[in-house]
């Protein structure tokens, strides 16, 4: 078996690959800049792009973690030349969104059509949605490094954030697996935490104080805009999800226990995993 690992330096994929060497299985990485990329000694990094099929590197390809080109408005396309051109390909771990299950408008829609070429195709497929990555809460880094607090909106938003190395350990059991063909593993992290409690994971995971100061849906905007640098229909995602989770918490979800055996990783491990990053400015 020769494994493609698309994105792989992603928040998942980067995951996905440091599992599989851990496996001890072979595997060839694809990323935009192998020079940059950073992976492990051992493992066949290659230089690829996914806009632009014709050019990957496919022979002898058998199995893929298959990310979407969700910045195109050809990520079906895109998806069905490269199933094409991946002639020995057999087994597809397609890496989706929760919005695909919920059908949440504006955020299903480059998934789903990937998913039914995916599922058109005549091979080996398992699609992988999870909900909220807990890698969103980079958002708050920049207040956590330089004041030890986190300003967002709706302290009382319930969310089930998950770590992505959860989302990489079911992706990784597809590839390497059988029984898992033809499932849609809907994944949540272990714990219903709102956003005050969120935040108080950090606090544990870090090991010092975290405060919380709650904005307005406006303040949260224009902050997001502003001090972190996102453009304004991004921003406007993201406080959007954030006011859907006020109204409509987020499904805790048993899938991942059930596919690995054992509990997710936590907020407060993610935390920890990515104390470097969040450490005090001196």
């Amino acid at each position: 078996m020769t494994i493609l690992v698309t994105g792989a330096t992603g928040n998942v994929g980067r995951h996905v690959v440091d599992q599989l060497v851990t496996a001890g299985v072979p595997m060839r990485a694809l990323t935009r800049n192998p020079d940059k990329a950073g992976l492990p000694g051992s493992v066949e990094t290659v230089k690829g792009d996914l806009t632009k099929p014709a050019e990957l590197p496919l022979d002898g390809v058998t199995a893929a973690f298959l990310l979407p080109v969700i910045e195109s408005d050809r990520a079906a396309d895109l998806a069905a030349e490269f199933l094409a051109r991946a002639r020995d390909l057999r087994r597809v771990v397609f890496l989706s969104t929760d919005a695909v299950a919920v059908q949440r408008p504006g955020s299903l829609e480059p998934h789903q059509s990937v998913e039914k070429v995916i599922e058109d195709s005549g091979v080996e497929w398992t699609h992988v949605r999870p909900g909220e990555f807990m890698a969103n809460k980079m958002i708050w880094a920049e207040t956590i490094r330089k004041e030890n607090v986190v300003r967002a909106p709706y302290p009382d938003a319930v969310g089930t954030p998950i770590h992505e190395a959860d989302i990489a350990e079911v992706a990784v059991r597809a590839l390497l697996e059988d029984g898992h063909a033809g499932r849609a593993y809907r994944l949540s992290g272990p714990e219903a935490l709102t956003t005050r409690q969120q935040v108080a994971a950090f606090s544990e995971g870090l090991g010092r104080e975290i405060a919380f100061e709650a904005l307005t849906y406006g303040q949260a905007r224009a902050t997001l805009i502003r001090d972190v640098g996102l453009p304004p229909d991004i921003a406007e995602y993201i406080v959007g999800y954030y006011a859907q989770f006020n109204e409509e918490p987020a499904d805790l979800l048993p899938t991942f226990e059930e596919v690995i055996g054992r509990k997710g990783r936590t907020m407060a491990q993610w935390a920890a995993d990515h104390a470097a990053e969040l450490s005090v400015l001196r």
